[in-house]
C-alpha cells in the first residue's frame, strides 16, 4: 500500500477520532485512567415527574450512543496503531491486504470484504 494513501487515511482517522471524542464529551466523561472508556452522565432537567421521565429516556439513549461511539473509537484507535506499526490495511482474520476501495469508504476497517461477509 502506498505511503500517500496511508497518510491520507491517517489524517481521516485522526479527524474521526477527534470528532468521536467531542461527541462523547457532550454527554459523558472519560473515566480516569481508562483511555477511551467513558461514563454517561445522568441529565438533570428538574424535579417534576415529566422531567424525571425525560431524564431516564435521555440517559438510556446516551448509554446506547456511548456504547456505539466507544466501539467506533476503539476501531479508529486500533487503525491508527496499525499505521504506527506498519500493519495498516491488513485483515485481522486472513492477513491479506484490505482493498483500497474498502479503506477509502471505511478507513478503520479491520477486515477485508471476504472475511467481513463470513
Amino acid at each position: 500500500m502506498d505511503k500517500k494513501f496511508i497518510r491520507e487515511m491517517q489524517k481521516r482517522l485522526e479527524k474521526e477520532r477527534d470528532e468521536i471524542r467531542d461527541d462523547l464529551n457532550g454527554f459523558a466523561k472519560e473515566k480516569l485512567g481508562e483511555k477511551g472508556e467513558f461514563k454517561t452522565e445522568f441529565p438533570q432537567y428538574g424535579d417534576k415527574d415529566e422531567d424525571n421521565a425525560v431524564e431516564v429516556a435521555t440517559f438510556q439513549d446516551n448509554l446506547s450512543l456511548e456504547n456505539n461511539l466507544e466501539g467506533q473509537l476503539k476501531q479508529v484507535e486500533q487503525a491508527l496503531q496499525d499505521i504506527k506499526n506498519n500493519k495498516y490495511g491488513i485483515c485481522k482474520k486472513c492477513s491479506q491486504e484490505i482493498d483500497k476501495e474498502r479503506l477509502s469508504i471505511y478507513p478503520a476497517a479491520p477486515y477485508c470484504t471476504k472475511c467481513k461477509s463470513l
